[in-house]
């Protein structure tokens, strides 16, 4: 049964008519992901946010109007609201509000499946809560009662401060752990040198999708935000033979609450390891421009917008127009088309040439494990036996740092 949600949105002077509209419309997507119906949209201009309820007085009483005639369950504000606005609205509408990042850190609640995504929701949860507690005894008594109010777990959430305040201690004691573990798998990765490619883009860009295709797995592919909470690493292997791992990462989004962006940090942290990024972008989305500015911010901020990135723009199945790429080195696909992954795979390796450094070199024949080295972590271009000098020559390219390096200038 899909809860009825009412949704109300504050437009500013200042905000741009179509970034509204596409943040309204964002805010439907996730209302359905949650599993809920959005059956009437109420917008208000103003010159600022009213402080004490967000929505002009007079506003209110429409709302309550609409939320009785729809009989609806619950209503989701565009914008973040103060803890007062909260309830002040909660009772003068007379039924439950809870704002975009309650909505986000609830279906953040429902999607994850590991220890390290389930602390980091809930420690997100916990913090958001914990100012917000002074007169929700009644409703936060309870978790699971539908949209707003799940946990990623069964536990009650105490609407004692103190309770709160030692369990989001503990959180972050037991997330300490995780991300060490974390770096030591990652530590290992780094000393046995694979080259690491993150998967990154605005949520449901398509990049679950491509990471099956390009890895013959079956991570969760869903039409919906926030399918993929849990990073995944599987091995690609390129053309010539060169392997690699790649990352799916979890979907970036506009005006993302900054206790998720600071929860799910070391999720993120993959893309700060790695070696080369593929920024999968919707191209069949008309705010694509938007969405590409929101995961370069965001890059920006964890200090990965240096790592050399591909642009792969996706969905190429549904445009009818031409197509005009708005970033370089880029490519246009369908990840649903195994001829396109064939040739994403060719330009991945092309423009990773861009980016190395050319070698040739002979191999004695009893280096075999040289040889083979050189096969899966360089790029192997041009590769013969010379019986006359009895030597392998190799030519290819290879990265800046690689430890393979010194054994080639010994040779």
């Amino acid at each position: 049964m899909l809860e009825r949600i009412i949704v109300i949105a504050v437009k500013m002077p200042g905000d741009n008519d179509m970034r509204f509209e596409s943040s309204l419309d964002e805010l439907k997507s996730l209302s359905k992901t949650a599993g809920g119906s959005v059956e009437k949209v109420i917008t208000q201009n103003r010159q600022r946010i009213h402080p004490a309820y967000y929505i002009g007085e007079g506003k209110m009483d429409e709302i309550r109007e609409t939320a009785e005639e729809y009989d609806a369950d619950i209503i989701i504000s565009n914008d973040e609201l103060s803890p007062g606005q909260l309830r002040n609205l909660t009772d003068h509408i007379g039924i439950q509000v809870i704002d975009r990042s309650q909505l986000i850190l609830d279906i953040f609640a429902k999607r994850a499946r590991t220890k390290e995504g389930k602390l980091q929701v809930e420690l997100a949860q916990m913090e958001y809560t914990l100012p917000r507690l002074r007169g929700r005894g009644e409703e936060m008594s309870r978790l699971g009662a539908g949209i707003g109010t799940r946990g990623p777990g069964e536990t009650k959430l105490e609407t004692d401060q103190r309770h709160i305040r030692s369990r989001i201690d503990d959180i972050k004691r037991q997330l300490k752990q995780v991300v060490r573990q974390r770096e030591q798998y990652r530590r290992r990765r780094k000393t046995n040198d694979v080259f690491q490619i993150a998967i990154v883009g605005y949520t449901n860009a398509g990049k679950s999708t491509l990471f099956n295709q390009l890895t013959d797995s079956d991570a969760l592919v869903e039409n919906q935000l926030f399918a993929t909470l849990d990073p995944l690493t599987r091995r690609i292997q390129l053309p010539s033979g060169f392997q690699t791992l790649a990352t799916d990462t979890v979907g970036f989004i506009q005006d993302l609450p900054t206790s998720l962006i600071a929860a799910f940090r070391s999720t993120l942290e993959e893309v700060t390891e790695a070696d080369f990024i593929l920024h999968v972008v919707d191209a069949a989305n008309p705010d694509l421009e938007q969405q590409q500015n929101t995961v370069n911010n965001l890059l920006h901020d964890l200090d990965a917008d240096t790592i050399p990135k591909l642009m792969v723009y996706n969905k190429k199945d549904l445009i009818e127009d031409d197509f005009i790429p708005m970033y370089y080195p880029n490519i246009f696909i369908s990840a649903l088309d195994p001829a396109d992954i064939q040739r994403l795979l060719r330009k991945l390796e092309e423009t990773l040439k861009d980016e190395w450094d050319w070698y040739t070199v002979d191999i004695n024949p009893d280096q075999g494990k040289l040889l083979h080295r050189l096969e899966q972590e360089t790029i192997v271009t041009e590769q013969s036996f010379q019986q006359n000098e009895n030597v392998y020559s190799v030519s290819g390219y290879i990265r800046q740092n690689h430890p393979l390096r010194s054994l080639l200038k010994e040779h």
